[in-house]
């Protein structure tokens, strides 16, 4: 046991190099070394003992004792003591009560090998987690901020990256491919997350996310970081390609120059920073045809067709120009997309205007055939914006009277023929739908209508769980390069204008309800078995 004054003093010394060298508390290690030594002496007085270790934070004296609770009959010697006992112990234990506790003082005693190895263990865990407490209380907000340190060792693709005072991660898929990184080397990352975790790394670091880049550009362009130039949005392909949207807000500037710098230094020293990646700077407009326009350099955009509810664009352009809006492998389209949060068709002026011909025959047909009309008539309402059945129904009659060779009894006539016909194709959808078997727990999903659960259940798509597994592209169709060329693959609701977002949103809704009831089924499923083996 530490019984010389040299010992006890040199015992606070080494608390005090701890806690400097940790940059943590030294009361904090002082306590730690209570406690272990706590733990070795209950192996020594045994464990049904409450052991209290006080160490004095002056010349290092440490004292052992037995806490012990005031009762009138003690029957446990080990944690009872009376209150005459306890005077005995201690004369200032006269003022203490009934229910009050004392300490005994215990004698000191060797550490084995055994007992010094548990206060070994007890204290390395203490220090260890305080030191990660600190380093998380220091580092929670640098999220969203850059951060630079040396490379210490490469785990399995991971990077470990020393900051100083603290040890942080890049996981593999937050690298840029193909970067040649080796340990010794200064690096910058982004600050993904810091989190408290039981085991390994709290502060997780990116060179793949795209507000990296962001980040590098507030470092190397004073305009954003005066906040005279705005960073809209950004996207990435990671040691490749990106695209990034900038705004003025001093109208009086270049946002795209200001960027580039003087002879393209400024955007020069981010592409050295993420390894080559060639990045396109765009600028930003309240319109978004003008910001498809500009992302979609170096192609020249013809016209496009805006759709804000669906969030969707159609761009067309000649043939010449079709492979460079796509990209390599769908590149640039793809980071577009991601650069403006809008799904983006993509069609020559040939296939737009196809397109156009076969949506005006279909439904110039669609009137023909279900209300009964002449063509002519057919074609004069679909020239004048009216695209379905259901819009005839709701019209008023009078906006109908305004088209050219339509009097009032055909409006009243047409608008009759429309309601007939909605009510008709209700009741054979609904016989469909049954016939069809689809399961009550798809039929009453959420955002699914009549039409497009026949639709769906004319693809075998029987069930709740049959959607949840769907795809939002299965859903509303993509695009796909077969043997070179550009292929349009058609999506099971894709007749139905159904946008991206409602689409991800009703798969979604689908697999959360599907979850609940597998979790809820699994659940009566484990109360069985547990009344099962309860009364075997």
């Amino acid at each position: 046991m530490l019984n010389r004054r040299a010992d006890k003093l040199e015992l606070i010394r080494i608390a005090e190099a701890v806690a400097l060298e940790k940059s943590i508390d030294k009361e904090l290690i002082i306590d730690s070394m209570e406690n272990g030594i706590a733990k070795a002496a209950k192996s020594k007085f045994g464990s049904e003992n409450e052991i209290k270790v006080q160490i004095n934070r002056d010349n290092g004296d440490i004292g052992i004792f037995r806490k012990l609770l005031i009762v009138e009959n003690p029957e446990n010697t080990n944690l009872e003591i009376s209150l005459e006992n306890a005077v005995k112990l201690d004369e200032n234990n006269k003022e203490k009560e009934i229910g009050d506790e004392v300490l005994q003082p215990l004698p000191s005693f060797d550490f084995g090998r055994i007992a010094a190895q548990t206060a070994k263990q007890v204290i390395s865990f203490n220090v260890r987690e305080a030191e990660r407490e600190r380093q998380y209380n220091d580092f929670k907000d640098k999220k969203d901020t850059i951060l630079s340190g040396i490379v210490k060792r490469l785990e399995f693709g991971n990077v470990i990256v020393d900051l100083g005072r603290a040890e942080s991660i890049i996981q593999k898929n937050e690298m840029i491919p193909r970067e040649n990184i080796k340990a010794g080397d200064r690096i910058k990352a982004y600050c993904l997350d810091v989190r408290r975790e039981p085991r390994g790394q709290q502060i997780f670091l990116s060179r793949a996310h795209p507000k990296f880049m962001e980040k590098l550009f507030i470092q190397e362009v004073p305009e954003i970081y005066d906040g005279l130039i705005e960073i809209k949005s950004s996207s990435r392909d990671p040691g490749s390609r990106a695209k990034i949207c900038v705004k003025a807000i001093d109208t009086s500037l270049d946002p795209v120059g200001a960027c580039v710098g003087m002879r393209g230094s400024r955007v020069q020293a981010v592409v050295n920073e993420l390894q080559g990646e060639k990045i396109d700077i765009v600028n930003w407009s309240e319109d978004p045809a003008v910001v498809v326009s500009n992302a979609l350099s170096p192609a020249e955009v013809q016209r496009v067709n805006v759709h804000n509810e669906e969030r969707k664009l159609d761009v067309i352009l000649s043939e010449e120009n079709l492979s460079k809006a796509i990209g390599r492998r769908g590149q640039n389209v793809r980071l577009a997309t991601k650069l403006l949060n809008y799904e983006i068709n993509i069609m020559t002026d040939q296939e737009d205007s196809e397109r156009r011909q076969l949506e005006f025959k279909e439904k110039t047909d669609n009137f023909v055939k279900n209300l009964e009309l002449d063509e002519t008539l057919g074609q004069l309402l679909v020239a004048e914006g009216f695209s379905s059945i259901d819009d005839i129904k709701d019209t008023d009659p009078e906006l109908l009277t305004k088209i050219e060779g339509i009097e009032t009894d055909t409006a009243k006539e047409l608008i009759e023929r429309a309601k007939e016909f909605y009510q008709k194709d209700q009741e054979e959808i609904s016989n469909k739908i049954k016939d069809l078997g689809l399961e009550n727990d798809l039929i009453n999903h959420k955002g699914l209508t009549p039409g497009m659960l026949v639709t769906l259940g004319e693809q075998k798509i029987l069930t709740l769980n049959d959607f949840a597994d769907l795809a939002s592209d299965e859903l509303t169709g993509s695009y796909d390069v077969i043997k070179g060329e550009r292929v349009r693959i058609k999506g099971y609701l894709e007749d139905f204008a159904l946008s991206k977002k409602e689409a991800d949103d009703l798969i979604m809704s689908a697999r959360d309800k599907a979850y609940q009831d597998w979790e809820m089924k699994n659940g009566k499923e484990k109360i069985k078995a547990i009344n099962f083996w309860k009364y075997q």
